[in-house]
C-alpha cells in the first residue's frame, strides 16, 4: 500500500464503510453488491482483459462475448432483482457498453409499458432469453430530439392487416440505435401512423429486422454499422431503412393507441404515454452522470495524494498535488457534485417507479412534472458531469492523458448522454414548457404543487418591471436550509424574468413560435436555476435522515461547498435578483476556501466511499492501492507496438531512408 494513502485513510473522521451504507441505501444492499461482485471477481470465465490495445472490430466482438457471458451468469447465480443485475453488469463490463445493452434498457421496458398483455405474454420471454435482441430505433439522419419531424411511416393496409413501413427519404433512415449495427434481430420502431389516410404521429412498432438462425436482414430492410465515432467503440450503433416492409397490425404496441382491423384508430387517454421510455431512460442518466463522476473523482484524488509536485517551501520535499488550494478547488467542489447527484440519482429513481405505479392505476396527474423533472436534470446532470470529468483528467496532468489513467475511456463513453434521449438545450427547453406553464397558473390564481411548488410565492398581483428587487436577502450562508431559500428564490427569479420576457415579445405581435426563440436564452437560464435549486434541495433535505455525527458532518461541508461554490459561479444571478448583498458573495468565496481546507484530510475516504473495485475503474492511476508509477510501467510494456523490438515499418520505409543520408 502507498505510504500516501495509508495516511490519508487513517486521518479522515469518519468511517467510509458507513459512508457507503448511506450510498448504497442500506447495510444490507452494501453487503449484497459486494457478494455480487465477489461472484464475479472469483469467477475465471468473468475475467477481463484491457481492451485499451485491441481494434474496434475486436473490441465489439469482445464486447459481445461479455454480454453473452453476463446473461448466462445471470441465469446462472439467479439474478433477478434488477439492482443487482444492474450491479453485476456495471463490474463485469467496467467502462465499456454492451451491444445487447438496449434491448434490456429500452425494448423490454417500452413492451413492459406500452404493450397489452398479450403482447407482453408474445414478445417478453424471448427477449429475456436473447432470443429476440431488441433495439429501439427512434433518431433518423435528419432528425433527432423533434420527435414531430420524425419520417417514417407505418401505413396500414386493412386489407391483410398489416402496416408497411417506409423510409421514404435519406432524412428518415434511423441512425444512431445502439445494437442496431450488426447485434440486434428486432427493434421497436418508432414511426409516423397512417390509416384510413389520415396520420396520427408517432406510434411505436415491433419489427423485425434479421432472420433468425441465419441472422441475415429480412427482405425490404437495409441494415448496417454507422462507423467510428469519438467513443463508443464496442457499440455498434447502426442504419435502418425500410423500404415496403410489412408487419402485422398486432406489432403495433396497443396498450394505449389501438389499430382495429377495419383501421379504425382509438385514441390514447393521453399522447404523451408514447414517451414513456425516453423518460425511464432520463431517470437512469441521472443515475449515471453521478456514478461517472465519482468514478473521476476516485481517480483524480487518489492519483492527486500520491503525486508529489513542485515546492512549496524551498528546500522541502515536493509536496502532494492535493495539497495545492488549486488542486483542491479543481476536484472538491466536483466531489461534492458526485456525492450531490448521488442523491438526486435516488431521488429521480424512486420518483419514476412511483408514479409509473400511479399512471399504471390509470392516475396521470404526476406525468407532466416527471417528464419536465427527468429532462431538465438529464441535462442539467449531464453537463455538469461531463465537464467535471475532463477537468478531473486535466487534474491529473500529462498521465490523465493516457488511457492507463481510465479518464479517457470514462469521458467518451459518457459524453453522447448530452445528446442521446434529448438534445440537453431542447430538454432544458421542454423543462421550461412545464415552468412556464406553471408560473401562468400561478398568476390565474391555481395553486402548483411538487418542486415548482415555489411559484405560489409569487406575489400574482406584483407586475411592476422592479418587483424583483423586493426578494428579502439571505442572511446565513452556513445553513443549507438558508442556501435552499437562496437558490428558491434565484429560480423564482430566472422564471419571472423569462416568463415576462416571453410575454413582452408575444405583446410586439409575434407569434408564439417566434415569440418563444427571442426568448430561449431566458428560458434555458430559468431551466438550469430550477435544476439547481431541486438538486441543492434534496442534497440538504438528505443530511435530515443521517444520524451518523460523523458523517452528518462530513456530509455537511459538502453540501455547503456544492452550494456555496454553485453561488460563487453565477454570482451575477444572486447580485442580480437581490438575492445576496456584494459582502455575502464576497463572504462565499472566503467560505468556500475554508471548506476546501476542512475536506482535504477527508478527500480520499469520501472517494473510498464509493466503494469502486479496482476492476470497475479500470484506472493505472486511481488504483486502490496507489502503486501507480511500477503499474504504469507494466501497462505500457502489454502495447502491441512493443511485441518485437524494431517495428516492421522501420524496414520498410525508414531504413532506406537512413541508408541514402
Amino acid at each position: 500500500m502507498n505510504q500516501d494513502l495509508q495516511k490519508e485513510r487513517a486521518a479522515a473522521s469518519f468511517n467510509p464503510e458507513l459512508l457507503t451504507h448511506v450510498l448504497d441505501g442500506s447495510p444490507e444492499n452494501t453487503r449484497r453488491r459486494r457478494e455480487i461482485e465477489n461472484m464475479i471477481l472469483s469467477d475465471p470465465d468473468l475475467q477481463h482483459e484491457d481492451l485499451n490495445f485491441l481494434s474496434r472490430s475486436q473490441r465489439y466482438e469482445v464486447a459481445v462475448k461479455k454480454s453473452a457471458t453476463t446473461v448466462k451468469k445471470i441465469r446462472e447465480f439467479g439474478l433477478a432483482d434488477p439492482d443487482e443485475i444492474l450491479w453485476f453488469k456495471k463490474l463485469h463490463l467496467v467502462n465499456f457498453v454492451e451491444p445487447v445493452g438496449l434491448n434490456y434498457s429500452m425494448f423490454i421496458p417500452t413492451l413492459l409499458s406500452q404493450g397489452t398483455t398479450a403482447q407482453r405474454e408474445k414478445w417478453l420471454p424471448p427477449s429475456k432469453r436473447l432470443e429476440i435482441i431488441g433495439t429501439y430505433a427512434q433518431t433518423e439522419l435528419g432528425h433527432g430530439t423533434h420527435l414531430r419531424g420524425l419520417e417514417t411511416t407505418a401505413t396500414y393496409d386493412p386489407a391483410t392487416e398489416e402496416f408497411i413501413l417506409n423510409s421514404p427519404t435519406v432524412t428518415s433512415i434511423k441512425w444512431w440505435p445502439g445494437g442496431l449495427g450488426k447485434t440486434s434481430n428486432h427493434a421497436i420502431v418508432l414511426a409516423q401512423l397512417i390509416t384510413q389516410g389520415k396520420c396520427y404521429g408517432l406510434h411505436a412498432f415491433i419489427v423485425p429486422i434479421r432472420e433468425q438462425g441465419t441472422h441475415k436482414p429480412l427482405p425490404g430492410i437495409t441494415v448496417g454499422d454507422i462507423g467510428p465515432k469519438f467513443g463508443y467503440d464496442e457499440m455498434d450503433n447502426g442504419y435502418l431503412k425500410m423500404d415496403n416492409y410489412r408487419i402485422p397490425r398486432e406489432n403495433m404496441l396497443m396498450k394505449y393507441a389501438q389499430v382495429k382491423p377495419d383501421g379504425t384508430y382509438v385514441k390514447p387517454l393521453s399522447n404523451k404515454l408514447t414517451y414513456g421510455t425516453m423518460v425511464f431512460i432520463r431517470s437512469f442518466l441521472v443515475g449515471e452522470a453521478a456514478r461517472c463522476l465519482s468514478k473521476a473523482c476516485t481517480i483524480a484524488i487518489r492519483y492527486s495524494a500520491v503525486r508529489h509536485q513542485s515546492e512549496l517551501r524551498p528546500d522541502e520535499p515536493e509536496p502532494q498535488i492535493l495539497d495545492y488550494q488549486t488542486q483542491q478547488y479543481k476536484l472538491f467542489p466536483f466531489l461534492a457534485t458526485a456525492y450531490a447527484f448521488q442523491f438526486v440519482g435516488a431521488y429521480i429513481k424512486e420518483t419514476y417507479h412511483r408514479i409509473n405505479e400511479n399512471i399504471r392505476q390509470g392516475d396521470l396527474s404526476g406525468l407532466p412534472e416527471l417528464r419536465a423533472l427527468t429532462a431538465g436534470l438529464k441535462a442539467f446532470t449531464s453537463w455538469t458531469a461531463n465537464a467535471a470529468i475532463e477537468a478531473c483528467r486535466m487534474a491529473c496532468g500529462g498521465h490523465g492523458y493516457s488511457h492507463c489513467s481510465g479518464l479517457p475511456n470514462i469521458y467518451v463513453n459518457f459524453t453522447p448522454t448530452c445528446t442521446f434521449e434529448g438534445e440537453n438545450t431542447v430538454m432544458m427547453l421542454q423543462t421550461a414548457r412545464f415552468l412556464m406553464k406553471s408560473y401562468n397558473q400561478v398568476h390565474s390564481g391555481k395553486l402548483v404543487c411538487g418542486m415548482v411548488s415555489y411559484l405560489n410565492d409569487l406575489p400574482s398581483q406584483r407586475i411592476q418591471p422592479q418587483q424583483v428587487a423586493a426578494w428579502p436577502t439571505v442572511a446565513d450562508i452556513n445553513s443549507p436550509d438558508s442556501l435552499i431559500e437562496a437558490y428558491r428564490l434565484r429560480a423564482s427569479s430566472l422564471v419571472e424574468i423569462a416568463a415576462k420576457n416571453l410575454q413582452t415579445e408575444m405583446s410586439h405581435r409575434k407569434s408564439k413560435e417566434a415569440a418563444w426563440n427571442l426568448t430561449s436564452i431566458d428560458l434555458v437560464r430559468a431551466s438550469e436555476a430550477h435544476c439547481h435549486y431541486v438538486v441543492v434541495k434534496l442534497f440538504a433535505e438528505k443530511l435530515h435522515q443521517i444520524q451518523e455525527r460523523s458523517i452528518h458532518a462530513v456530509l455537511r461541508n459538502l453540501c455547503l461547498l456544492y452550494a456555496l461554490y454553485g453561488i460563487s459561479q453565477n454570482s451575477g444571478d444572486f447580485l442580480q435578483g437581490s438575492i445576496m448583498t456584494e459582502s455575502q458573495v464576497t463572504h462565499v468565496n472566503e467560505r468556500v476556501k475554508e471548506l476546501l481546507m476542512a475536506i482535504r484530510p477527508e478527500a480520499v475516504a469520501l472517494v473510498d466511499a464509493f466503494d469502486f473495485q479496482d476492476v470497475t475503474l479500470g484506472s493505472v492511476l486511481g488504483r486502490y492501492d496507489g502503486n501507480v508509477y511500477e503499474n504504469m510501467f507494466e501497462w505500457a510494456k502489454k502495447s502491441p507496438l512493443n511485441k518485437t523490438e524494431v517495428h516492421e515499418s522501420y524496414h520498410k520505409h525508414l531504413k532506406s531512408l537512413q541508408s541514402k543520408l
